[in-house]
Order: structure tokens, then C-alpha cells, then sequence
């Protein structure tokens, strides 16, 4: 199998080139420089694009079996008008141009995954959100503006995937959770500096966490990519979104820690802004649930956040 993944240097690329790095598959990156990244992954060829026009690295999507396309700016930035545009243009334009690759090409690739996010659905703490029924925010009161354009990005993110001229191709749209993978500079290693430093809730704690174990964004991948009857768009999140605090406390007890401190509303904005961050990644409600996936027969390996805890915390040691 040929896989080609547009962005595959960053964290989630770099889980699914382990996972295709097999001798009967073909997996290629493309990326802005088109260096491997240092020590380089051996097995993988690496491709340079600049994300917006059509070029050399287009031939590589001709007679492939899928694109994953996971480019885009960083979200974990300060939302100001610069980075805002970026996150737009970087999602929006890679997008449109990987559709027109598509469409110029001989022998489409039968398939096409694109990231997306489940930061599109509203903040709400009532009920959760799933593909049929979920509400899309942007117009929810109370919150800020910025989280607004958030989902203004990620609507036209997925707008663009929609409007692409490939009707060969099947198209599936991955709003995909905070994914808890084991690299030191990773979600799931920041939270668990956090609880290692004794501190407790982000704010009242009463903001769902949607998550997903790093085995699962791999394994729905392959079942998505395995599923030809299956598009649109999927939730990618384990089952139980569970209340910021509730989430931090069970990652204390797999962590063998006891002290809490909760870190005020006010307390965040001011870390945020010397981290260079937002605090719509922590406190923004994301209450979602993967019911596509699971109605399509897709079994989690780590249904629950205290298994998935567990798990990451012993094997990183």
C-alpha cells in the first residue's frame, strides 16, 4: 500500500508512519522542506511541497491508495490576527490543493482521510456531541470570540474537502480528539508535569475532555482506511469524555500523587499568555463521543481513561 501523508513530521504523522512503516507498504511525507527529520525514519521518503500550488510532489498522489492529510499551522499558539490567518490559510489551501492533485491524476487515490477537529462542536456540558445530532459551534453565548473563529477555521477546513472536485475518491473527515501518545513534548506528558507538580483542576473542572489513546487514532485510521463503504465525517475519541477534574484525578492516581492544587481561571490566562497559548485547548467543553465508529463495529483498545492512564503511565516509566 501506498500511503501519502501531507504534514506526517508532526506528532500524529509520526505515529502513523510507524504504523505503515512495513515492507509491503510505500510511505511517503510531504512537508515544506522535504528533509527527513533528524535521526530520519528509515523506510520513508520524504517529499517537498509548499502546500498551496500544484508541483512535482504531485505525481507522487497518482496511483496511491491513500492520502492522509494532517497539515496545518499549530493551534497552540496566541490567537492573535496573524496566527489566525495562518491556521486558516495553512488548513484551508493545503486542503484545496491536495483535491486539485487528486483530480489531475491518472489513477486517483481511492481514498482520502483529512484532519479535521472535534474543536467544531459547541462548548455545553449537557449532552454529548456525536456526528448526527452534535451541535457546531460558533454562535454559543458566554464564550469568547476567538473560540468562535476556531470553528470559522474548522468549518472551512472541512468546506474545502467538501468542495473538491474528486468524485472517484472517497473522502472522510477526522475530528480528531487531544490524542495521549508517549512523546516527551506531548499532551499527555504535559498533563502529567502538571500533576507531577501538584496541581489540581483547570478552573471549576466541570469542562469535558474528550481524548484518545494513541493505539486508537491508529487503529480507527486503519479501520476507516479498511472500511470502503464508509465517509464523511468521524469522530476520533474514545467513548467516555469525562469532567476536567475527574480526567486529572484519575491521571494523579496512576501517578501515584495526592496533591491538588486547583489552578483559578485567571491563573491560566496569565500562563497561557507567557507560554504563548490559548485557553480554549484547556478549558474549552468538549463533550463528544464517537458513535460512527462504533455503530460501524470499530472496538476500542482503550475504551476508558483510567485503562488508557494506566497504560501510558507504565510504559513510559
Amino acid at each position: 500500500m501506498k500511503i501519502i501523508i501531507p504534514g506526517g513530521n508532526g506528532h500524529l504523522g509520526q505515529l502513523l508512519v510507524r504504523a505503515f512503516r512495513q515492507p509491503e507498504d510505500e510511505c511517503v511525507i510531504l512537508s515544506r522542506t522535504g528533509a527527513p527529520p533528524v535521526p530520519p525514519t528509515p523506510g520513508v521518503r520524504h517529499v517537498a511541497w509548499d502546500g498551496r500550488t500544484l508541483g512535482p510532489w504531485s505525481a507522487e498522489l497518482d496511483g496511491a491508495d491513500v492520502v492522509i492529510n494532517l497539515a496545518g499551522r499549530s493551534v497552540n499558539c496566541r490567537y492573535h490576527e496573524r496566527n489566525l490567518a495562518a491556521m486558516m490559510a495553512s488548513r484551508v489551501e493545503s486542503t484545496r490543493v491536495i483535491g486539485e492533485a487528486i483530480a489531475a491524476a491518472q489513477r486517483p487515490p481511492p481514498l482520502w482521510l483529512q484532519a479535521s477537529s472535534s474543536t467544531i462542536y459547541t462548548h455545553r456540558y449537557d449532552a454529548p456531541n456525536d456526528e448526527a445530532t452534535g451541535l457546531i459551534g460558533g454562535s454559543e453565548p458566554g464564550v469568547p470570540r476567538l473560540w468562535q473563529r476556531s470553528v470559522e477555521i474548522i468549518q472551512a477546513w472541512e468546506g474545502a474537502l467538501a468542495a473538491a472536485p474528486t468524485p472517484l475518491t472517497r473522502r472522510v473527515a477526522l475530528r480528531i480528539s487531544m490524542v495521549m501518545e508517549r512523546s516527551p513534548d506531548g499532551v499527555f506528558a504535559i498533563l502529567a508535569r502538571h500533576c507531577r507538580m501538584g496541581f489540581g483542576r483547570f478552573a471549576d473542572g466541570r469542562h469535558y475532555v474528550s481524548w484518545l489513546h494513541e493505539e486508537d487514532f491508529v487503529g480507527s485510521v486503519r479501520f476507516l482506511i479498511s472500511r470502503e463503504d464508509l465517509s464523511g465525517a468521524f469522530n476520533l475519541c474514545a467513548p467516555e469524555p469525562l469532567p476536567n477534574d475527574e480526567f486529572l484525578a484519575i491521571l494523579r492516581r496512576q501517578l501515584g500523587r495526592r496533591l491538588a492544587i486547583p489552578v483559578p481561571a485567571w491563573a491560566l490566562e496569565i500562563g497561557t499568555f507567557f507560554l504563548r497559548t490559548e485557553t480554549e485547548l484547556i478549558l474549552k467543553s468538549r463533550r463528544v463521543v464517537p458513535t460512527r465508529l462504533l455503530e460501524a463495529g470499530y472496538r476500542f483498545r482503550h475504551p476508558t481513561w483510567a485503562g488508557a492512564a494506566a497504560d501510558l503511565v507504565n510504559r513510559r516509566g
